[in-house]
C-alpha cells in the first residue's frame, strides 16, 4: 500500500502525467525468435479511438510540403517541407518493414518545450515516411527534432527492421532550446527487452557505435543544466540525469510490467518482485535478457495478454476480482478507504487500450511481403489480431471509421469494445466464448499467411505491383471477415448470456449462480443475513 503522502501526490498529477502509465512495449531480436523474425509490440492505452491510417508514399517535387499530423487524432499543426521520397506506411509500419512503437516516460518537466512543432506521434509518423532502416530512423528523429523542435515529454521509442531492434530514449531541452538529447541501444541478438512508461537506460558505453548511439551533447547538456557532475566519479546515467524520479508509484505501475515479461520468458531466473514493490535495496531489472525458449509471434502476442496470472499479484484472483474473476480494474489506479491509500495493480493487458499491435519483420522475404502488422482495436485479451502486410495499398473500411463519442455498428473499434465490455463484469462466464473465437480466427490467419507468403514472394519477383494487389486483397478481406465475425460474436454473447442466465445447447436459459468461494465470502461478511432454517424457509432476520 502507498503512504498517505504518496497518495496525495498521486491525486495531484495532471491528466498528462496519468497518461504516462499508458503504454507497454516489448522488443524481440531475430536471434530470440523461433523463425528469425524481429518483433516490437505496442499497446496504446488511452481513452481515444484509433483509426488505421495509410500513407501512400511516392516521389515529391522540391517545393512540396506536408502537414504535421500524428496518428492519434486528426489535428493538423502546420506544414513542413516534404521529403523527396516517402515510403508507404500502414499503421506504424512502413513498406521497408521499419516499425515504431513508444511509451511515455515523462522525465524532467522543465525540459518540455511547448513551442516545439513536433509531438511524439507526429515525429513517429514523419519518421516512418522518411526512413528505411532502424539506424536511419534514429538519424531522421535526430534531424527532425533539431530542425522543428520537440514538444512532448520524455519518450522511449521502440524501433525495428528485419535485421535488428533498437530502444531509443529521448527528451527535449526545454523552452527556447530546439532539439533533444537521446540515447539508443541495440537489443543484442538472442535477447529481448521491454519498457513501460519509465526510463530503462542508465549507464552505457561511449565507444560502441554498433550497439549504442547517442546525441553529441547528451552528457554536456546534463552537465550544463546541473543534472550530472563529472567530478563525482560516477559514470553518466541517462535515467539519473533526465528521469531522476524513480518513485514507488513508477515502480509499482511501470516496472511491474517489465518484471512480468521477464518472469514469463525466463522463469528459471526467478526475477524478484522486490524492485517493483519498492524495496530500496532491490536491483532494477536488466535492460536485456535472453529468453529460455525462443518466441513465436503467438508467444509475443501472449506476453501482451498478461494480468500477472500465476503470481501473487494475479488479478483474476481474490475479492477484488469479483464473483467472476475479472482482472479489470477501472481508473483511477489509486483509491482511499478510511484514510488509507491504496493502489490497484497495473497489468500489460488493460481495458483502456485504444489498440495493440505486434510488428513482425522478416528478413528472408521481400519487404512488402516480409512485414506483417498484427493489429487489434481495444484490449488484445478480449479481441483478435488482424494481419496486415506492410506492402498493402488499402485498408479494411471498418477499421478506418468511427467516432469516440457515439456507438457505430460499422466501426471495428466499437464492435470489439462491445464484445470486451460484455466480458469485463462476467469474465469467467463469457471469456471462454471470446477466446474460442479469438483462437480460431488467429489460427486461420496463421495458416493463410504461411500459404500466402510463398505465393506473394514469388509473384513479387516478376510483378511487384501484382504482389501488392494480392496482399491488399487478402488483408482487406481478412479484416472485413474478422469484423463480421466479431459482430456475430457480440450478438451471440448478448443472447447466450442474458439476464444472468446462460443458454444451453438447446437454447434454454439456465441459472448458473455464483462461484462457491465468492458465496462463502458473502456469508462470512454478513452472517445470518441469507441463511434458511431446516425447512428451507427464511427465518426471521435479526
Amino acid at each position: 500500500m502507498l503512504s498517505i503522502l504518496a497518495f496525495l501526490a498521486l491525486q495531484a498529477t495532471t491528466t498528462e502525467d496519468l497518461n504516462e502509465d499508458a503504454c507497454t512495449s516489448i522488443l524481440v531480436s531475430a536471434g530470440a525468435s523461433t523463425d528469425g523474425s524481429v518483433f516490437i509490440t505496442y499497446s496504446a492505452d488511452a481513452p481515444f479511438m484509433p483509426k488505421l491510417l495509410l500513407h501512400p508514399g511516392g516521389e515529391h517535387a522540391v517545393e512540396e510540403t506536408t502537414t504535421i499530423e500524428g496518428w492519434e487524432d486528426d489535428q493538423v499543426d502546420g506544414e513542413i517541407p516534404q521529403a523527396p521520397r516517402t515510403a508507404s506506411v500502414v499503421g506504424l509500419m512502413n513498406e521497408h518493414q521499419l516499425a515504431l512503437g513508444e511509451t511515455t516516460t515523462g522525465g524532467r518537466k522543465e525540459l518540455r518545450d511547448p513551442e516545439g512543432r513536433l509531438d511524439y506521434d507526429a515525429l513517429m509518423w514523419l519518421t516512418l515516411q522518411r526512413a528505411t532502416t532502424a539506424r536511419e530512423a534514429i538519424d531522421v528523429i535526430h534531424e527532425l527534432v533539431h530542425t522543428y523542435g520537440y514538444r512532448s515529454s520524455g519518450e522511449t521509442i521502440s524501433i525495428a527492421d528485419p535485421q535488428e531492434a533498437w530502444m531509443m530514449e529521448i527528451i527535449g531541452k526545454g523552452p527556447d532550446r530546439p532539439g533533444a538529447v537521446w540515447v539508443a541501444a541495440r537489443i543484442p541478438d538472442g535477447s529481448i527487452s521491454a519498457h513501460a512508461n519509465h526510463s530503462r537506460i542508465t549507464t552505457f558505453p561511449l565507444d560502441d557505435p554498433e550497439s549504442w548511439r547517442y546525441s553529441p551533447d547528451v552528457i554536456d547538456f546534463a552537465v550544463e543544466q546541473g543534472f550530472y557532475d563529472p567530478s563525482s566519479g560516477t559514470p553518466f546515467s541517462y535515467r539519473d540525469a533526465y528521469h531522476p524520479d524513480l518513485s514507488l508509484r513508477t515502480k509499482r505501475v511501470c516496472a511491474a510490467r517489465v518484471w512480468s515479461v521477464y518472469r514469463r520468458v525466463a522463469p528459471s531466473q526467478s526475477f524478484s518482485p522486490a524492485f517493483h514493490r519498492g524495496d530500496p535495496a532491490a536491483e532494477d531489472y536488466p535492460l536485456f535478457i535472453q529468453p529460455e525458449e525462443k518466441l513465436s509471434y503467438a508467444d509475443v502476442m501472449g506476453l501482451m495478454r498478461d494480468h500477472y496470472e500465476g503470481t501473487q499479484f494475479d488479478m483474476t484472483q481474490g475479492i477484488d476480482a469479483g464473483p467472476f474473476q475479472s482482472p479489470v480494474r477501472f481508473r483511477g489506479l489509486t483509491f482511499e478507504v478510511d484514510g488509507q491509500a491504496n493502489c490497484w495493480e497495473r497489468p500489460i493487458s488493460t481495458q483502456q487500450a485504444g489498440f495493440v499491435m505486434v510488428a513482425q519483420c522478416r528478413s528472408w522475404l521481400p519487404d512488402p511481403v516480409g512485414g506483417v502488422y498484427w493489429f487489434t482495436p481495444d484490449d488484445c485479451y478480449t479481441s483478435c489480431f488482424l494481419p496486415l502486410y506492410c506492402g498493402i495499398q488499402g485498408l479494411p473500411p471498418s477499421y478506418t471509421t468511427g467516432d469516440y463519442s457515439k456507438f457505430q455498428w460499422d466501426s471495428a473499434w466499437w464492435v470489439f469494445n462491445m464484445v470486451s465490455n460484455q466480458t469485463y463484469d462476467r469474465w469467467s462466464r463469457i471469456l471462454p466464448d471470446v477466446l474460442a473465437a479469438q483462437s480460431e480466427s488467429e489460427g486461420n490467419f496463421q495458416k493463410a499467411i504461411a500459404e500466402l507468403d510463398a505465393v506473394a514472394a514469388e509473384r513479387f519477383a516478376a510483378d511487384p505491383q501484382g504482389a501488392r494487389e494480392l496482399l491488399t486483397q487478402f488483408s482487406v478481406s481478412a479484416g472485413e471477415e474478422l469484423f463480421t465475425r466479431w459482430q456475430e460474436l457480440a450478438t451471440y454473447l448478448l443472447t447466450k448470456h442474458v439476464d444472468g442466465y446462460v443458454r444451453d445447447d438447446q437454447g434454454r436459459p439456465q441459472g448458473v449462480g455464483y462461484p462457491e468461494e465468492w458465496l462463502r465470502r458473502v456469508v462470512e461478511e454478513r452472517p445470518g443475513r441469507f441463511s434458511l432454517d431446516e425447512a428451507g424457509t427464511i427465518p426471521y432476520w435479526r
